[in-house]
């Protein structure tokens, strides 16, 4: 590591400074909301020693998130403030598996969230679904594993085929060695690129399937209640749930879109598309992790608490 500071010196361009302070605000607003919610989560738990399965998926997804931030930061800090430690074995093998593992566990988890509310507040007479509806704290349980488990064995590929990319081009020495070496990092990537887009497609359509579902589950529950014209509750939790997850199914849509321009545009450095991608990435957690906040009157009301106690020692000043 002290080659890392012996030789990467400070060389950044005003458009690197622009794109680390724009990463900069991004990241710290995020982490603080997400270091909100899961400490609002914990004490709640250490209040009374139980947790429902919407708080293991909130405060898993928190957890996730803060984590995420904190290490996409520093990956975009030292790519572009000191590019050499990247360089230094096995730097760049351990964040981009620490990174993989937080994006993907960020994404299913999120999935999982999609699912809960669908099989939670969807009502349909199917024999499968009812089981599913009654067992739904034994799946999430399960889902919250299982995408643990999915995320540690893409962040193990990661690290091996990066580790195999970065010894292959420090053997090929030479001009007449590039083109090689490029058909090489190809192939080394091309199962990982591949891996983590069959990823990204199922978690983007398990979202976009429990928000269809919903969808439908509202239209029948309105066409049943047209003649009663009295104020329902599941009619209301309904018009909850599905302004909720069209919301987070148009920003997961989004980000979807950047993580494959991401990998599209994976080899090419200093490029707008990349780092709008970036962006875009990093307000994912931050803008939905708000959504979920504003729509949990919990955490709603501590956080109104908060910010109006901040408002209150600021006047008192």
């Amino acid at each position: 590591m002290e080659a890392c500071y012996s030789q990467g010196k400070f060389n950044a361009t005003s458009y690197d400074v622009m794109a680390i302070v724009i990463v900069s605000l991004q990241t710290f607003a995020g982490m603080w909301i997400n270091a909100f919610m899961t400490s609002v989560l914990c004490i709640a738990w250490l209040k009374k020693k139980s947790f429902n399965s919407n708080e293991k998926i909130l405060l898993f997804l928190g957890c996730c998130r803060f984590c995420f931030l904190g290490i996409t930061w520093a990956y975009c800090f030292l790519s572009i403030i000191y590019p050499r430690c990247l360089y230094v074995h096995p730097v760049p093998q351990i964040l981009s598996a620490i990174q993989s593992f937080l994006n993907f566990s960020n994404l299913w988890v999120s999935a999982c969230l999609c699912i809960f509310y669908c099989l939670k507040i969807a009502n349909f007479r199917n024999t499968f679904f009812i089981y599913l509806k009654g067992k739904i704290d034994r799946i999430v349980s399960w889902l919250l594993l299982g995408s643990g488990l999915f995320s540690l064995v893409i962040s193990i590929l990661v690290y091996n085929i990066i580790d195999e990319a970065h010894s292959d081009n420090f053997n090929s020495t030479g001009q007449g060695n590039f083109w090689k070496l490029n058909i090489k990092m190809d192939e080394h990537f091309f199962p990982l690129f591949f891996l983590s887009g069959v990823g990204f497609a199922i978690a983007f359509m398990a979202v976009i399937f429990s928000a269809l579902l919903l969808l439908f589950s509202l239209w029948r529950h309105k066409s049943k209640m047209q003649t009663n014209s009295g104020k329902n509750l599941s009619m209301d939790a309904h018009v909850k749930a599905m302004k909720s997850i069209l919301s987070f199914s148009f920003i997961y849509s989004v980000n979807f879109a950047c993580l494959i321009l991401t990998m599209i545009y994976a080899t090419k450095k200093s490029n707008p598309v990349l780092f709008l991608s970036l962006v875009l990435q990093c307000a994912f957690p931050s803008v939905h992790s708000l959504i979920l906040i504003f729509s949990n009157q919990k955490l709603k009301k501590t956080l109104c608490r908060t910010l109006s106690c901040g408002k209150c020692k600021g006047c008192m000043r």
